[in-house]
């Protein structure tokens, strides 16, 4: 009795197992077609950044990554400064909001400053009216990793478009940012935007097919084992 329960359990795991294997490949099949289609947003032509009447819509996995164009008058005296590390070092993130010709305002990640030039931000900022091309970027609430956002003190660890708004006094604000390329002269080091989507579905299906596989030859080898000893022990085992 206890071998049958053993093995009712056993063929439970197996079928979850390899369950958790196919759902791990569909996974694989996604991601591989939403980086085709983010490879194909980052290399079209800029449009228009989204409006008022497109800001409900806004949807990460349709339009995060989207190469959009904006014009207006960057806003002085109104930066924030947001920690970063890229492949120029530590610093900051420059977010500078744009007051567009349609009259909202689009916070703009300028680029990147090291820390030693933290102060030059502002006195770096492209005067009068300016056009802006970069990538449409979702917005990124509450801090970083084990790191919280403190408006009150001004220190800053993610993109968090509301929060910053807010912290800014800034109204009528587009519920994304743009990360914008890099500008002509000096200032903040733009188009260092790193696009980077994990995918190691494949290997996570490999391991619980393989951990299906080895329970599989598991439970075999018991019932095996088991039916051999039932065998040599049965009455007129063994011949005459």
């Amino acid at each position: 009795m206890t071998l049958f329960l053993l093995g009712g359990i056993a063929i439970l795991l197996i079928a979850a197992l390899t369950t958790l294997g196919v759902w791990q490949l569909q996974r694989r099949v996604w991601k591989l077609d939403l980086i085709a289609q983010i490879e194909q947003r980052i290399h079209a032509p800029a449009v228009d950044a989204p409006g008022r009447a497109a800001w409900p819509a806004i949807d990460a996995s349709r339009d995060a990554y989207r190469r959009v164009r904006a014009v207006g008058v960057f806003l002085r005296d109104r930066d924030t400064l947001v920690q970063a590390v890229t492949a120029l070092g530590g610093g900051y993130w420059v977010m500078t909001p744009l007051r567009t010709d349609a009259g909202f305002v689009i916070l703009v990640n300028r680029g990147f400053v090291s820390g030693d030039d933290k102060d030059k931000a502002r006195a770096e900022m492209p005067p009068g009216r300016v056009e802006i091309t970069g990538l449409l970027r979702v917005n990124e609430p509450h801090g970083g990793f084990l790191r919280a956002n403190d408006p009150a003190a001004d220190r800053w660890h993610s993109r968090d478009v509301e929060a910053i708004a807010g912290a800014r006094g800034l109204t009528d604000v587009a519920p994304y940012f743009i990360d914008a390329d890099a500008m002509p002269g000096p200032g903040p080091v733009g188009g260092l935007t790193v696009v980077s989507l994990p995918n190691s579905h494949l290997v996570y299906a490999l391991t619980w097919f393989a951990l299906a596989l080895m329970l599989a030859g598991g439970m075999a080898y018991v019932v095996r084992s088991e039916w051999n000893n039932r065998n040599s022990t049965s009455p007129g085992a063994g011949g005459s």
